[in-house]
């Protein structure tokens, strides 16, 4: 854990992780804090990059974003041209939410959502095919949500 965040700074990113609406009072009455030095903590935490955007989490299932998959691409060698061509494609395509590098037989994996199975079907021909270097796909669907969640732990847990 990084030296320059104490006790009260990991606090206020816990109830900030679960709800970024909270006003700045309200923020600093649950830390224990006046509001002044709660806003200066929250902007130093910006500033600092410990907080990186606060966004609104919108439901895909009300946007008709029923199915959410996990593209696994294999991937010829590239240049270090392509290869910048391939994140900035990534980047300009909405349905593909995340983009990982990944070791063993694939080379990336792609989370992306999908109204229905079609429309995926679809997609995978038409642009994840077309992507610079794509060469094969593997798609795992996913059945339900058991946890999702955007909180990052603000501690490493010790293993045994």
């Amino acid at each position: 854990m990084p030296g320059q965040l104490d006790a009260i700074d990991l606090r206020i990113l816990e109830i900030l992780q679960r709800d970024a609406s909270l006003s700045t009072a309200d923020l600093a009455e649950r830390v224990g804090l006046s509001q002044s030095p709660c806003w200066r903590r929250i902007q130093r935490l910006k500033e600092e990059g410990f907080i990186k955007a606060t966004v609104a989490l919108v439901d895909r299932h009300k946007l008709g974003f029923t199915m959410q998959i996990f593209a696994q691409v294999k991937m010829t060698t590239l240049s270090d041209e392509d290869r910048a061509r391939f994140h900035r494609t990534i980047e300009s395509i909405p349905e593909i939410m995340e983009c990982y590098t990944v070791f063993g037989e694939m080379d990336a994996m792609l989370k992306i959502l999908a109204p229905d199975v079609n429309w995926y079907q679809d997609f995978v021909f038409s642009t994840i095919l077309k992507l610079p270097g794509v060469v094969d796909v593997r798609s795992i669907v996913t059945l339900t949500d058991s946890k999702s969640t955007t909180a990052v732990p603000l501690k490493v847990r010790a293993v045994r």
